[in-house]
């Protein structure tokens, strides 16, 4: 069962809030605010609303000062924010359209305008984010993609830098992957991607690690506040697994069953100018383990 939108609805007249609540709670998961500081702690949460509908004339803080602060938070920018308002003029309607409010619903409510509009904005986020994150996963394997990977691994090397925690990464590349394609086909190719994807998102599981599909037979871990031991542990645990997956390869120069190489770097950001350091570091050490004969994990630490 698809879980119910939640929209909050920030109003300083109780009877506004109350007759919109009664109007929406019967469809939508409904929590309300008063004022604009109430407005900004709930929808800066860890369970942020779907939804904003938000009175213009409000005492100490109005609408467009909680719309401006909504709007230059990462954390909150993309909510969609609706405007209740008795006012009338243009002027005000173009201002806060141009502040990045996405429609205005005017006082006195009329119910089946107001439940139309409000469907219809939660379709437009809805489509949004699926989009968006279609962008962010590879075709194929359906996990992360380069793209995903990479504002990833600048986020967390931001707030490990902040930290002054350890960051490892190690990049993966399926051995002699050209002459299983070669010999058994695109499409079992295609598979064995698939099969490595999935034993990746299933062994890299905390909140801040991302496996991802770096191009190719090329995937990539990100570990962040993991130490050399703990990356080159999950490294070595994930060449191993693969192995013991026994998919044929009677055209590999390793061995007579599907392996991996992997190359992994620790740093701690603070003490590195970029985060394209850490992925230079691991792509080294992915050469050099392929360069002794693959199906090994080698690894560096920086710290």
């Amino acid at each position: 069962m698809e879980e119910r939108a939640k929209i909050l609805i920030v109003d300083d007249e109780r009877l506004n809030l109350n007759v919109l609540s009664d109007l929406l709670r019967q469809d939508y998961k409904v929590v309300l605010a008063k004022n604009g500081n109430q407005a900004l702690d709930r929808v800066n949460s860890d369970n942020p609303p779907d939804l904003v509908l938000l009175d213009v004339l409000m005492p100490e803080m109005d609408g467009y000062e909680v719309l401006r602060k909504i709007k230059t938070s990462d954390k909150s920018k993309d909510i969609p924010v609706v405007f209740i308002t008795a006012l009338d003029s243009e002027h005000d309607e173009a201002r806060g359209l141009e502040m990045g409010a996405v429609d205005y619903i005017r006082k006195p409510f009329h119910p089946p305008i107001v439940k139309a509009r409000i469907k219809n904005h939660l379709t437009i986020a809805r489509q949004r984010k699926l989009l968006e994150g279609l962008a962010n996963l590879d075709g194929l394997t359906e996990m992360p993609n380069r793209r995903s990977f990479e504002l990833a691994l600048d986020r967390e090397w931001r707030r490990c830098s902040r930290s002054g925690d350890k960051m490892s990464l190690a990049m993966l590349d399926v051995d002699c992957f050209k002459q299983y394609n070669d010999n058994y086909g695109h499409t079992a190719g295609d598979e064995v991607l698939k099969k490595v994807a999935d034993l990746l998102l299933a062994e890299v599981q905390r909140p801040a690690d991302v496996a991802a599909r770096y191009g190719g037979e090329e995937f990539v871990l990100l570990l962040p506040e993991t130490d050399s031991d703990g990356g080159r542990y999950i490294a070595e645990k994930i060449r191993v697994l693969i192995s013991e997956l026994g998919i044929k390869h009677g055209f590999s120069s390793v061995s007579n069953v599907l392996t991996v190489s992997l190359g992994g770097v620790t740093v701690i950001p603070s003490t590195f100018s970029k985060a394209q350091d850490l992925t230079v570091g691991a792509d080294s050490m992915l050469y050099e383990a392929k360069r002794r004969g693959r199906n090994m994990v080698l690894w560096t630490d920086l710290t």
